[in-house]
């Protein structure tokens, strides 16, 4: 077994404020955290969570806590004119510090507040929510960095029978030559309670060489409902981005989760997907959408561990130029998980005959009387396609964007929301018009 040197990435705690007001679990768990990063190793070649993955991506040995944006007001605009339309709280944030907020609609008795102010005020609440799920796909290293640094993102919890009407939008601005920025979001919906929220990665400038590391908890108790979308369209100029996703659904509950990837130069996916209570469910779905050398690389666990649970994945991948694609999926049906009805779909259209993609789809069954598939498929847009559309007054290039936008949206429709699916729509196709060009 060959092993490769460990680099430092960080020489200490990436903090930025001080956080003695922060609740003593809090504090002890930032402690702890730093431990285990500086114990932790980097992944390496022989590592199947990493199999395929260009590890030179992470050799990071340089990376500093992202320093104040220079210049928000224009983030703000920025942010504001892209937003959707009907929203019950948008926040902004800019290099890990907020930078705007604006509440319309919050439910009495909810709570959304940004993170650091929510560990203050309902600290005891967020201790039993907050980074709970292990870590089993390979991030184990950014799980450590991210619970010892400084956190922006938002606490939204609707408890008992609360209804969000309209979701709650967050933008996150990053920026700066190996700053980087760790945006947390922990959203719960109660029982017959449920919440939705958007969030935006974009970069400050064109040419960012920045670094999020993000991670997602959300849980749905017992016939709770959350939806949860991240729109990732950062510089493919040098930006990173590493999101750590974990659901947990209970009796009853639902959890719909989708990423959309346009942007950033290498970009790194886990979702953890527990249904722990009778008649769960969770829902993955993924588009993306990579040009260039952009290298994706998604990996997810869709965890069955009570009877009459179900789940579905749907990961739609276009690709271009030399871009590669990365998928790897687990379903696990526990002992006893009995009528567990699971689904996995991974669906990959090549545009370039350099562009590259990769998965593995896998079944782990320990129960009797289940219905699980999976499967993958990767192909090109058929002659026979084009001339159709050619045949009816479309030029080919027009007609390789139509086909390639009609399949890529059949995730983005499984969602929620006409205002959410439209954005979107509209984001996916200003990156194919860009190809084009």
């Amino acid at each position: 077994m060959s092993f490769e040197e460990s680099a430092p990435w960080m020489a200490a705690p990436p903090v930025n404020e001080d956080n003695s007001d922060l609740p003593d679990w809090y504090r002890n768990h930032q402690l702890e955290s730093w431990k285990a990063f500086l114990a932790a190793p980097d992944p390496l070649r022989n590592d199947p969570k990493w199999r395929f993955a260009d590890l030179r991506q992470i050799r990071f040995s340089e990376l500093v806590p992202a320093a104040e944006a220079t210049d928000p007001e224009a983030l703000i605009a920025r942010a504001k004119a892209e937003r959707l339309e009907h929203v019950a709280a948008h926040y902004i944030f800019a290099n890990n510090r907020l930078i705007h907020s604006e509440v319309n609609t919050i439910p009495e008795g909810a709570i959304c507040l940004p993170i650091n102010e929510a560990l203050v005020q309902h600290g005891d609440l967020m201790k039993e929510y907050f980074m709970k799920e292990d870590s089993s796909l390979g991030g184990e290293r950014f799980v450590a960095l991210h619970g010892a640094a400084s956190l922006s993102g938002l606490f939204l919890y609707a408890p008992k029978g609360v209804v969000f009407e309209e979701p709650v939008v967050v933008h996150h601005f990053a920026g700066g030559d190996y700053q980087t920025v760790f945006p947390h979001s922990l959203v719960i919906a109660g029982e017959n309670a449920s919440a939705s929220m958007m969030e935006t990665f974009e970069s400050i400038g064109q040419d960012e060489h920045s670094l999020v590391v993000g991670m997602v908890d959300l849980v749905a108790e017992d016939a709770g409902h959350v939806q949860y979308v991240a729109l990732q369209d950062l510089s493919d100029s040098g930006a990173k981005h590493v999101q750590l996703n974990s659901s947990r659904a209970g009796r009853d509950g639902k959890v719909k989760s989708a990423f959309v990837n346009l942007g950033a130069t290498w970009v790194r996916n886990e979702s953890i997907n527990r249904m722990v209570g009778t008649g769960s469910d969770c829902q993955i779905y993924s588009a993306n959408l990579a040009n260039g050398s952009q290298e994706y690389d998604q990996r997810t666990l869709q965890s069955h561990e009570a009877q009459h649970t179900t789940s579905n994945l749907l990961f739609k991948n276009a690709l271009y130029d030399e871009s590669r694609t990365i998928f790897g999926g687990l379903i696990q049906v526990h002992p006893g998980s009995h009528h567990t009805d699971s689904f996995q779909t991974c669906r990959n259209l090549l545009g370039s005959e350099k562009a590259e993609a990769n998965a593995m789809p896998g079944l782990e069954i320990n129960a009797d009387q289940v219905k699980c598939s999976h499967g993958s498929t990767s192909g090109q847009i058929s002659d026979e396609e084009i001339f159709y559309l050619q045949a009816r007054g479309i030029p080919a290039e027009s007609a390789r964007q139509m086909i390639s936008l009609g399949f890529m949206n059949e995730a983005i429709l499984r969602l929620d929301g006409k205002e959410i699916k439209e954005h979107l729509f509209e984001r996916v196709a200003a990156k194919f018009k860009k190809l084009l060009k």
